[in-house]
C-alpha cells in the first residue's frame, strides 16, 4: 500500500516537474527541460524534434547524436520520431550531492551541415532518502551543576535530499530535564542543541535517557532516530573557555595533507585533573572529519585529505574542548579554502568531420569543441590557437563554444591527413594549458587527370606477325586515389573518320597493352599512327591523350622479280650477237626488282650455268652481260645462259633466268627463223604496258607488261619500258626496248609501293655492307 502511495506521488511529482523551457532557437540555442529523479529508464522526457523546429525525420537524416558535457550520456534521443527518453533511472544525489539545481548538460550534434544546439536537464529531488544520525547512541557526560538553560550541541542528521524534500526540523522524546532548540549553520545541515530546563542531581537521577527525532519536509515526511543517553556527573565548577568564540583560516587549495590550518586554544580555571583539557572535532558532518583532523593535545587542526576550491569553498568546523572532569565547551573554525589556478583548460571535442574532401571550401567547419576551466577565477581569460601552421583556423561561436574550420584550400596529392594540436591556455598565474589532437583525414577528389609516361610512343612489329601478337603497351599514372585514379584505355578514331586502324589495333582497356590484330604486311604499309586515351574512373571522369607510331619492320619475303627477260614461255627471249663482237661488248642486261626494302631488296646477278662460261660474263651489281673475249669460229652457233638473281635477306631468296643468245654474222631475218611460219601469216608491231603494284606480281611478260612498281633491282629508277617486235615473218626479232613516260601520277600515299633506284654491289665488295648504286647502264634501245 505505502508502496502504491509512493508510486502515486511520484507519478504526481513527475507531471509537476516535467517542464519544457526553450529560451532561444538559433546561432547560441539552449533547449532546457526538468525530470524528475528516479524516472524509470525509457521514460518520456520531450520531442527535440518539435522544440527545434525541425520536421520529423530530419534528426535520422541529418544523424543526430548526443554529446555529454561529462563522460556518461544519461539520456537518448529516438532519431526518427525526435522524442528524448531517460536511458536508465537518474539518482540527483549521485549526480549532483548536494548541489541544487541539479542540471545536466549535452549538445544535440547534426550533420550536413555540421550543427549543434546545447540542451539542459533539471534533475529535480523526490524525498527518496530519510534522515540518518551517523552516531545513534551518542553519549552526553553533564555535571550536575550545569546551570539552567546550558546548551549542548548534539551531532547533525544527515539527509541526501534538497530543499524541502532536506532536513527541516528535530524532535525530542518527552522528559523533564531538556528540551531541543535547533539552529542554523552557515553551511551545513540544520543542528539542534540540548537545553537543560531543570537542573540534574546526580544522587536523584544519574543517568537521562532520551530520543531525538531527525524530520525531513517530503509529502509524507521522513524521519530518522538516535537514543541520546545522558550521565550526570559529579560537580566541575568551572568549564573550559575558548580564547575566541570563532576562529577564522585561509588555505590554498593546493596545499598538502599535513599542512596547518589553524590552532585553538582553551583556559579551565581548576585545578588538578579538572583543569586538563582535551580537544576534539566535535559534532561534524562525515566530509569535515575526512578532510580535517585535530591534535587533542595542542589543538592543532591539520589536512587529512585534499581541498578542492571548485568542490567546496568553505568548511564550518565545530570544535570542542573538554576538562578532566568532563566538561565541555564548544567554538567554530570557518575554513575559507583559497582558490589556485591548478586546473588546466579543458577541450571537449563534441563532433569532427573526417575524412574531409579536399575540395572543401575555406571556412567550412571540421570540428565542434568546447573550451573548460574550472579554475573561473584564478585561470583568468582562456585563449585557443593552433599549434603549427596549418591550413586550419580556430574560430569562436558562443560562449565557451568554438568552431575548427578550414582557412584555405587543401590538396590530398599533397597532404593526405592533418593531426592538428589544439593548444587552450589560460592567463594564470602561472598559466596553464592544454593540448589536444585533432586527426582529419582529407579525401580524394577527381582533380587530375591520367598523365602518360612519354609524350609519343613508337613501336615496332615484324611483318608476317602472327595475329593478335603484342606489340607493346602504353601506361598512364593518376595522382588520385581509388576509383578516381583508376585508369581505362582506348582507341581514339582518327580525325577524318577513317576507321581502319581498329581493324589492325586492339587495346587491353585495363593495362593498355597493345595487340596487332591482324599479319602485317611492309610492302603494303610501312608505318601508320593513332591516338590511345586514357580516361580516369572519377565521377566526372578527366583524361589525356599520347599519339601511337607503329613502324612495321620489313621481313625477306618476296622473291626477286625477273623484268628481262621475259620467263612466260609465250615466245623465246633470244639474243643476237654479231661474230664480230669485242670482248666488252654488251651482249643484253637482266632486269629484276624485289618488293622487299633495305638489305632484303639488294640485288647481286651470278652466272650459274653457260655453254661456254669463257665466252660471257655477268656483271654482278647491275646483270649486265657482255663478252669475255672475241668470238672464234670454233664457238658453237647457239649458246644458252642461266642467271641467278639473289637478294641479301636472311636468309637469302633468289630467282633464276634462262636466255638464248645466238652468234650471227648480221641481224639478218635468216637468223630470227625460230618459229613456225605457217602461224604468222602477217607481220604486227606491238607495244603494250605492264605494271608491278604493290608487292602482287602479275605474269610479267615484258612483251605485253608496262613495269612500274616498288623494289630494288638492277632498275636504276622508275622505268616504264615498251617492247617491239615483229611477229607473221616466221621468226621473233627482238627489235628494240626503249623507255616508255606514261603520263600517270605516282601513288605517293603510305601503305603503296614506289619504284626505287636499284641497288648493286659493286665487284668484290663486302656483303655485309652493300653499296647502293644507280644503273648507269641501261638496255640498248636498238640491237641493229
Amino acid at each position: 500500500m505505502a508502496g502504491a502511495r509512493r508510486k502515486s506521488l511520484q507519478s504526481r511529482q513527475v507531471g509537476s516537474l516535467l517542464i519544457f523551457l526553450c529560451l532561444s532557437v538559433g546561432g547560441a540555442t539552449t533547449i532546457r527541460y526538468s525530470v524528475a529523479e528516479e524516472m524509470e529508464s525509457g521514460s518520456f522526457v520531450a520531442n527535440v524534434a518539435k522544440d527545434l523546429g525541425l520536421e520529423v525525420g530530419k534528426l535520422a537524416a541529418r544523424a543526430a547524436r548526443l554529446v555529454s558535457d561529462s563522460n556518461k550520456m544519461h539520456f537518448r534521443l529516438h532519431r526518427k520520431t525526435g522524442d528524448l527518453f531517460v536511458k536508465e533511472k537518474l539518482d540527483r544525489e549521485s549526480l549532483c550531492g548536494k548541489a541544487d539545481p541539479c542540471v545536466l548538460r549535452f549538445e544535440i550534434v547534426l550533420v550536413e551541415p555540421l550543427q549543434s544546439f546545447r540542451a539542459e536537464v533539471r534533475v529535480f529531488d523526490i524525498n527518496d532518502n530519510a534522515p540518518v544520525f551517523l552516531n545513534k547512541e551518542p553519549l552526553l557526560k553533564i555535571p550536575e551543576s550545569t546551570p539552567l538553560g546550558s546548551r549542548f550541541p548534539l551531532q547533525s542528521a544527515q539527509d541526501l535530499d534538497v530543499g524541502l524534500n532536506g532536513l527541516q526540523n528535530y524532535t525530542l522524546s518527552a522528559n523533564a530535564y531538556f528540551h531541543l532548540h535547533t539552529r542554523f549553520r552557515s553551511h551545513g545541515p540544520k543542528y539542534a542543541e540540548l537545553v537543560l530546563n531543570k537542573p540534574l542531581d546526580r544522587e536523584e537521577q544519574p543517568e537521562v535517557n532520551l530520543t531525538i527525532t531527525a524530520v525531513d519536509g517530503g509529502s509524507p515526511p521522513k524521519s530518522g532516530t538516535a537514543h541520546i543517553r545522558v550521565v550526570v556527573l559529579d560537580v566541575n565548577d568551572h568549564v573550559p573557555q575558548f580564547s575566541r568564540l570563532v576562529y577564522r583560516a585561509k588555505v590554498p587549495e593546493n596545499s598538502p595533507n599535513g599542512s596547518l590550518v589553524a590552532i585553538v586554544t582553551a583556559m579551565d580555571l581548576d585545578e588538578g585533573t579538572n583543569k586538563a583539557i582535551t580537544y576534539s572535532l566535535a559534532q561534524n558532518p562525515e566530509a569535515i572529519l575526512q578532510t580535517f583532523q585535530m591534535d587533542s593535545q595542542t589543538g592543532e587542526i591539520r589536512l587529512r585529505g585534499p581541498l578542492d576550491f571548485e568542490a567546496v569553498e568553505t568548511y564550518d568546523i565545530d570544535v570542542q574542548a573538554t576538562d578532566g572532569g568532563g566538561l565541555s565547551t564548544h567554538s567554530k573554525v570557518l575554513v575559507e579554502v583559497v582558490d589556485v589556478n591548478d586546473n588546466p583548460p579543458e577541450v571537449m571535442v563534441s563532433s569532427v568531420s573526417s575524412p574531409l574532401p579536399e575540395d572543401s571550401p575555406p571556412q567550412t567547419v571540421v570540428a565542434l569543441f568546447t573550451i573548460r576551466d574550472r579554475d573561473i577565477r584564478m585561470g583568468g581569460k582562456v585563449a585557443c590557437f593552433l599549434r603549427k601552421e596549418l591550413p586550419f583556423a580556430v574560430k569562436h561561436t558562443f560562449g565557451n563554444s568554438y568552431s575548427l574550420v578550414t582557412d584555405r584550400s587543401l590538396d590530398r596529392e599533397e597532404v593526405s591527413g592533418y593531426n592538428i594540436t589544439l593548444v587552450a591556455k589560460d592567463t594564470g598565474p602561472p598559466s596553464m594549458s592544454t593540448e589536444t589532437v585533432i586527426e582529419v583525414l582529407i579525401s580524394d577528389v577527381n582533380d587530375n587527370p591520367p598523365v602518360f609516361r612519354e609524350d609519343s610512343y613508337i613501336l615496332t612489329v615484324r611483318e608476317n606477325n602472327s595475329p593478335a601478337v603484342f606489340i607493346g603497351k602504353v601506361h598512364a599514372e593518376d595522382l588520385d586515389l581509388g576509383e578516381n585514379a583508376q585508369i581505362t584505355y582506348s582507341l581514339l578514331p582518327p580525325k577524318s573518320g577513317d576507321l581502319s586502324v581498329f581493324a589492325y589495333i586492339s587495346i587491353n582497356s585495363e593495362n593498355g597493352k597493345l595487340y596487332a590484330l591482324r599479319t602485317m604486311d611492309y610492302e603494303a604499309i610501312q608505318d601508320f599512327q593513332f591516338v590511345v586515351k586514357a580516361t580516369d574512373g572519377g565521377f566526372l571522369p578527366l583524361s589525356s591523350q599520347v599519339t601511337v607510331r607503329v613502324v612495321v619492320l620489313d621481313d625477306n619475303d618476296n622473291r626477286p622479280l625477273i623484268l628481262y627477260p621475259l620467263q612466260n614461255g609465250t615466245l623465246p627471249c633470244n639474243d643476237l650477237v654479231p661474230r664480230s663482237a669485242e670482248a666488252g661488248y654488251l651482249v643484253t642486261k637482266v632486269v629484276a626488282v624485289d618488293g622487299d626494302s633495305g638489305e632484303n631488296s639488294w640485288l647481286s646477278y651470278h652466272l650459274l650455268k653457260a655453254t661456254d662460261l669463257g665466252l660471257f660474263s655477268v656483271q654482278r651489281q647491275n646483270g649486265e652481260i657482255r663478252m669475255l673475249r672475241q668470238i672464234s669460229e670454233r664457238d658453237p652457233r647457239m649458246h644458252k645462259l642461266i642467271i641467278l638473281v639473289q637478294d641479301h635477306g636472311q636468309p637469302a631468296l633468289s630467282t633464276t633466268v634462262s636466255l638464248n643468245i645466238l652468234l650471227v654474222d648480221g641481224f639478218s631475218e635468216p637468223y630470227l627463223l625460230f618459229q613456225d611460219p605457217s602461224k604468222h601469216s602477217t607481220k604486227i608491231k606491238y607495244r603494250e604496258k605492264f605494271t608491278i603494284q604493290e608487292h602482287f606480281y602479275d605474269d610479267c611478260n615484258f612483251s605485253n607488261n608496262l613495269v612500274q612498281g616498288r623494289g630494288n633491282g638492277s632498275l636504276s629508277q622508275p622505268c616504264p619500258y615498251e617492247m617491239c617486235s615483229a611477229t607473221g615473218t616466221g621468226n621473233s626479232e627482238f627489235r628494240f626496248l626503249k623507255r616508255f613516260m606514261p603520263n600517270f601520277p605516282f601513288p605517293h600515299a603510305t601503305g603503296e609501293i614506289k619504284t626505287e633506284a636499284a641497288s648493286s654491289l659493286p665487284p668484290n665488295s663486302d656483303r655485309s655492307k652493300p653499296q647502293r648504286s644507280a644503273d648507269r647502264d641501261q638496255v640498248s634501245d636498238d640491237y641493229m
